[in-house]
């Protein structure tokens, strides 16, 4: 057998791993961000001042932000469901010797803290666990796409054949999810009047891009007989033209449909499409072919996945528009997100309790076919995900409070009440301080670039499967390649960042 071929079997007819693990899976990057944030806190206690060296910075963002993730999806995924509770313990050891170390005058009573918590505003105009899920969601992929060839990586965490819930599966849908939050519709303010149909044309002239990538994957994967999951999204197809369609497909639905109404579109269209899946011989055809014997003769037969499945991830799109515009209304205080968590997380709730009856009654997760329990389950878990993060954030906040001067990149800063200045006093400081900070934080360069580093990553992927037998590599050489692989491209985009460089051709 090729090599070629025995890359290709080792990542097909795979099921996925358990709901429970991929959930206690996506409470690691939270607990990274925290032990993070009051390692900086500790930091700004010990000196008097916040870490300035943008070598250590580095150093330190990637040793505590990427590198545990690394070790959670390798050698250390046999302990996965011990992971959160070690982090977690080591983040509370830190905000203990936080507490204990304050300075005397700066002491007072924990009531008195909390208080303060509960009635501290926060800068309504950035909300930081938006930008820290889209970033994370990209270095998720861009670790999952080359560590799924070496053999340390668990084969539960790969894409699932047909049915099943693996790592990789989410991450798809996730990037979905992380694109919609952001999108031109969710951005523009509401009481700004626009023609119809104008984001439709910026969103036209804004894939393009996409659509140069999607097929230079194409004709670079052809050329050079590089191994690939045809049942993924089918012989042409890619990701780059699924995230191309279904950003194009939105915008028309969105000119359409009030945008304020966009979750009863992502619901009309995931459950017709289930229904459609159901009802006809449409399944099967995705399944088996037109023949029923696999056949990928013709361009419907030849990318059937990717076609079809944009119905399942526009609806997931919709779905997002729908939490972008939530999330973007103006809340300026702790309490008033504390309130948001406990919607969403009610939120949650039901959609898993959906999700288990979807399972049940219609059909089984399947990202190949992203039908309605797949749709279900990614924004479930994207918003648990995002929750996450939130709560991060707001545990900082409260550290920051103990330490009076202290600050964390990419994290909210405690701003004055609105009624004690005038609304430019108000958002002053932390648009002052986050420019300061920005520049040292691998997150914020993440964010700059984001689809020049999954382009990045995609490269660099495709260049390490060429030099190197993956499948038959050691441990300690597994682990040393990502990690390369991986500080590589964070130190690109951190240089591009550190010279204010955006490589944006739209």
């Amino acid at each position: 057998m090729s090599q070629k071929h025995l890359k290709e079997a080792f990542i097909s007819n795979l099921n996925g791993t358990s709901l429970l693990e991929i959930s206690l899976g996506l409470s690691l990057p939270p607990l990274c961000l925290l032990c993070r944030g009051l390692l900086l806190i500790l930091y700004h206690l010990r000196y008097g001042k916040p870490l300035s060296s943008r070598k250590y910075s580095l150093l330190l963002d990637f040793l505590v932000l990427v590198s545990p993730l690394l070790f959670s999806c390798t050698v250390l995924s046999p302990i996965m469901f011990f992971m959160p509770t070690i982090i977690a313990a080591f983040c509370a050891g830190i905000f203990s010797k936080i507490y204990s170390q304050r300075k005397h005058e700066t002491r007072v009573p924990f009531r008195q803290i909390v208080k303060d918590f509960q009635k501290a505003y926060l800068d309504p105009e950035y909300i930081p666990a938006i930008t820290v899920f889209r970033v994370y969601v990209n270095v998720l992929t861009s670790i999952g796409i080359l560590a799924v060839d070496f053999p340390q990586y668990p084969r539960r965490y790969a894409k699932a054949e047909t049915y099943g819930t693996g790592v990789m599966d989410l991450g798809v849908g996730a990037f979905i999810f992380g694109n919609a939050l952001v999108c031109p519709e969710v951005r523009q303010k509401s009481c700004v009047t626009q023609p119809k149909f104008s984001n439709l044309a910026r969103q036209f002239f804004s894939i393009w891009p996409l659509i140069f990538l999607g097929f230079g994957r194409l004709l670079s994967v052809k050329s050079i007989e590089y191994h690939e999951h045809t049942s993924e999204y089918g012989v042409h197809w890619n990701f780059f033209f699924t995230l191309a369609f279904v950003r194009l497909a939105a915008s028309l639905l969105l000119a359409i449909f009030p945008k304020n109404k966009s979750w009863i579109v992502a619901i009309n269209l995931a459950v017709l499409y289930q229904l459609i899946l159901n009802t006809t011989s449409l399944k099967t055809f995705i399944l088996h072919g037109s023949d029923g014997r696999d056949t990928r003769v013709g361009f419907l037969n030849a990318n059937r996945e990717g076609l079809l499945s944009l119905f399942g991830y526009l609806a997931i799109y919709m779905a997002s528009v729908q939490a972008g515009l939530w999330l973007l209304k103006c809340r300026n205080s702790v309490k008033g997100w504390i309130e948001a968590a406990r919607f969403l997380l009610l939120t949650v709730l039901v959609l898993f309790v959906f999700l288990h009856v979807s399972q049940a009654y219609a059909d089984p997760v399947s990202r190949r076919m992203a039908n309605l329990s797949y749709c279900v389950w990614v924004v479930a878990h994207c918003l648990t995900f995002f929750i996450c993060f939130v709560v991060t954030d707001l545990a900082l906040v409260f550290t920051k409070l103990l330490v009076k001067g202290s600050s964390v990149p990419c994290c909210w800063n405690v701003v004055k009440p609105p009624n004690t200045g005038t609304k430019r006093e108000t958002e002053a400081v932390p648009v002052r301080t986050e420019g300061k900070l920005s520049h040292i934080c691998l997150i914020s360069a993440i964010n700059k670039n984001q689809l020049l580093f999954f382009l990045l990553a995609n490269v660099m992927t495709g260049t390490v499967n060429i030099l190197i037998d993956t499948i038959h590599s050691k441990t300690a050489f597994t682990l040393c390649i990502l990690h390369l692989y991986m500080f590589f491209n964070c130190l690109i985009m951190y240089i591009l960042h550190a010279k204010n460089i955006v490589l944006k051709f739209w």
